[in-house]
């Protein structure tokens, strides 16, 4: 056995596949095109890994027809056929979707989720999490063709949280979305059946729905919390308001990426727990206009032990050659909503990118303009990110009627228009009136 059929046999869970001898005859159905076809007998593999023979049909083509062929094509189509059929391997079962789920899913672990340069090391953790903590529990043992759409959307639904509540709309679409790229990997490597839809598509998971209301803070909250807040924290906050930078982008940020001249920042990297790499997406590397922090970035640097162009701009304390965690940030902006009145479940530096994005367009930025700037891959996705709170639909509201009423036309006495208008008025009322009077003599000759 070749090493390539053994670890086939392995993804079949160990299972040996039946030679048979058959070779039935061609015949032709009552279709409209009266098509050639053949009947032959194999093993499907069952769940405890037994074997159950099944009758099925194979069609060789139309015996009329533009497109029809000869019976010889047709045995030739069938015995072409016969010789998988007859003497199945592991490849071609296993291009069938007849894989465990769990080894094609530790697969996808260590030939794709773990692979330098395949994913960014936030979007690997939660992949090789949402595969090990839900997929493989309770799909290890079941093979890829056996799985149906009904029961990976009644898995989903009854999922909970450590606290016993139903996991968010959220959680239920990226563990959808992690078995789906499962499949589409096990398609790639010849472990499903090329163009066939994995089950997860038909997978309902009901509308978009979120855990914790998605919302920002006003300008005066946010003036009163950062009040609050000292430095570096502050200024890391405020970076993410002015700029819409992403808080791992701001704690990513050497000296040299900072440029006084020109006041701008450069975001050609990101710290996610300790993990230097590139920015999210290719979008989101870009330069970022400062404005009045240019000043605010002078006098902190100034400051630092450490100033050397590949020194942090936002160092850790206790450790100046490492950047600050963001989970220190964090607790600090919920003291100071706590403080300010105005704290809520979710708050955090990302609320306040997601201002920026609103603000942005609120103070005449084009969506184009905070999508770019955002570093967003799709204006869409800006639109996600964009509130408009009651006080700007007040805003916009009254201007629209503004424009109205000075667009109203002037009572500076009758118009051309409306002295024509009159006329026709007057010509209806004198119809009208004739037409009154033929009605009362007609009525007066009937009754006479």
């Amino acid at each position: 056995m070749t090493e390539d059929e053994a670890t086939l046999r392995a993804l079949l869970g160990g299972v040996r596949l039946i030679a048979r001898v058959q070779h039935p005859k061609i015949h032709t159905d009552t279709t409209a095109n009266r098509n050639y076809f053949f009947r032959y007998w194999t093993d499907q593999i069952q769940p405890d890994g037994t074997q159950k023979p099944i009758r099925m049909r194979h069609v060789c083509g139309p015996s009329k027809g533009p497109t029809k062929i000869s019976v010889k094509e047709a045995e030739t189509i069938r015995d072409d056929e016969l010789r998988k059929i007859n003497a199945p391997n592991a490849k071609i079962a296993a291009a069938k979707g007849q894989a465990l789920f769990g080894e094609v899913a530790n697969m996808y672990l260590t030939s794709h989720v773990d692979r330098r340069g395949k994913m960014a090391a936030p979007s690997r953790e939660k992949e090789k999490w949402m595969v090990k903590a839900f997929l493989l529990p309770a799909w290890e043992k079941r093979r890829l063709a056996d799985i149906a759409s009904k029961e990976i959307e009644d898995w989903l639904f009854e999922l909970k949280r450590k606290d016993g509540d139903p996991i968010s709309w959220s959680a239920m679409k990226d563990i959808r979305r992690a078995m789906s790229a499962i499949y589409h990997k096990a398609e790639d490597w010849g472990l499903w059946e090329e163009g066939k839809r994995p089950p997860t598509v038909k997978v309902d998971i009901g509308k978009r729905s979120y855990r914790f209301e998605k919302k920002i803070l006003s300008w005066d909250q946010t003036a009163a919390v950062l009040a609050r807040l000292a430095d570096p924290n502050r200024l890391v906050i405020e970076t993410c308001v002015a700029t819409s930078t992403r808080i791992s982008e701001v704690t990513g940020l050497m000296i040299k990426h900072f440029n006084p001249a020109t006041r701008v920042v450069r975001i050609e990297q990101r710290n996610w727990r300790m993990d230097i790499d590139t920015p999210k997406t290719e979008g989101s590397k870009r330069v970022l206009a400062l404005g009045d922090l240019c000043d605010r970035y002078i006098d902190w640097i100034a400051k630092l032990d450490r100033r050397g162009p590949n020194d942090w701009i936002f160092p850790q304390a206790s450790d100046p050659a490492k950047p600050m965690w963001d989970s220190g940030i964090r607790k600090a902006i919920h003291e100071a909503a706590k403080d300010a009145g105005c704290d809520f479940p979710g708050l955090g530096p990302h609320s306040f990118r997601r201002a920026n994005i609103t603000w942005r367009q609120e103070v005449g930025g084009s969506a184009i303009e905070a999508s770019k700037i955002a570093g967003h891959s799709e204006v869409d996705m800006t639109g996600e990110y964009t509130f408009v709170g009651i006080d700007r639909q007040e805003a916009l509201t009254r201007a629209i009627q503004e424009r109205l009423a000075n667009a109203a036309p002037k009572d500076d006495g009758p118009s051309p228009n409306d002295a024509q208008h009159e006329q026709m008025a007057q010509a209806r009322r004198a119809k009208q009136e004739k037409r009154a009077k033929v009605v009362a003599i007609n009525g007066k000759e009937s009754a006479a």
